[in-house]
């Protein structure tokens, strides 16, 4: 409804029509409040405040890693913001998954203490890419991961197993395919055309 005809509704009485107006203007003055702390809990869930759940934390990690952040050098970062180690060895191999599954439940925790639990991950694997030479080596499985997480400077992170990168597959198939256009090699463009052929079509 308008302003102005909210401001003149009337039902029974006057002192009911100043009651809703004043209601309506408490409203129209908290509602920013209110946007603006949901955007500063959106922010506090992003860092890994302690006052949202661990996992959280991992999903968050691993959607990231799903989605090729740790393939690229300029998303790194927001990764590295999840962990508790500052680098990581020079990956030679990529896990390639078509999912994986967080445990959200405490129930389904190894609980240490009120700052430190374990947190299972299940992972659907098709296989892996070895980058130095271009193979892709097939093999599905379910592979189950237990993740660590510490609260570390007030803050959740992970801080083990050190992992590959698991990438999904459609990520994987478009990373491959910005090599091979790249690439200026014959018999390395070849071999990265076969790759990505291979990827597309493993099931």
């Amino acid at each position: 409804m308008h302003q102005d005809s909210f401001a003149g509704y009337r039902c029974g009485s006057e002192e009911y029509t100043m009651t809703v107006n004043r209601l309506g203007r408490l409203i129209v003055f908290l509602y920013p409040l209110l946007a603006l702390l949901l955007s500063v809990g959106e922010g506090l869930a992003q860092s890994g405040s302690l006052d949202h759940s661990p996992s959280e934390v991992v999903k968050r990690y691993l959607s990231l890693d799903y989605k090729g952040a740790r393939l690229d050098a300029l998303s790194v970062e927001t990764v590295a913001s999840y962990r508790g180690w500052h680098e990581e060895p020079t990956w030679g191999q990529v896990v390639v998954t078509k999912g994986f599954v967080v445990a959200e439940h405490y129930r389904q925790w190894e609980v240490i203490d009120r700052l430190e639990v374990v947190i299972p991950v299940t992972f659907q694997v098709i296989g892996s890419v070895y980058l130095e030479t271009a193979g892709f080596v097939q093999g599905a499985v379910t592979e189950e991961v237990r993740f660590r997480v510490k609260a570390v400077n007030n803050r959740w992170r992970i801080v083990e197993p050190m992992l590959p990168p698991h990438v999904g597959q459609k990520r994987m198939v478009n990373v491959v395919r910005e090599a091979w256009i790249k690439e200026t090699d014959q018999a390395k463009r070849a071999r990265l055309a076969s790759l990505q052929e291979e990827l597309r079509k493993v099931k």
